[in-house]
């Protein structure tokens, strides 16, 4: 069975209202939306995820990339992987435009982190919704972030402080 195309899927944070657009028409009140000198902050929770409270993410501009964690409704709960998204991101003084590229990385945490979403990105190649440029750039950035990754032994916070963020990210 093959991947579904899909159109570009593209959110945008208005950053003086804390509220995320996404490409569905749908609009979603953060609860946390702050500008950070690395990024842009978000949690949002998620009502409609049975098994989620919230979802954290990062917005990284310098490499690329979008980090998200969905928090676990109960504590006892054991937390998924963290995962690394390759996003194309555009920003001005109000508002932060990602445009997801369709390839990342699940880290898990304590073991090897592995690509996916390759399945959507290489249909959307093919259907030519993702344009070449986009498709090498998520190629280098998901490439070269598990090259980094692998030097640092998967471990996700000893990245993150090679891009200058020393703030704990949550450990699934």
């Amino acid at each position: 069975m093959g991947a579904v195309i899909t159109p570009q899927l593209v959110d945008v944070v208005d950053t003086f209202t804390a509220m995320r657009s996404y490409s569905s028409g749908s609009t979603r009140h953060l609860a946390t939306c702050r500008v950070e000198l690395w990024g842009l902050r978000l949690e949002c929770p998620t009502p409609e995820d049975p098994f989620s409270a919230s979802e954290l993410t990062w917005i990284l501009p310098e490499p690329g990339l979008r980090l998200t964690y969905r928090r676990p409704r109960s504590r006892h709960a054991l937390g998924g992987p963290s995962t690394l998204t390759a996003v194309r991101v555009e920003r001005d003084t109000r508002s932060w435009r990602t445009t997801d590229l369709l390839l990342g990385l699940a880290v898990p945490g304590g073991t090897t982190a592995r690509i996916v979403h390759y399945e959507e990105f290489a249909a959307a190649v093919a259907g030519r919704v993702l344009l070449s440029d986009d498709a090498d750039r998520a190629l280098r950035t998901v490439h070269r972030t598990l090259e980094e990754l692998s030097h640092l032994h998967h471990n996700l916070a000893a990245w993150l402080s090679t891009k200058g963020i020393y703030e704990p990210w949550p450990a699934p």
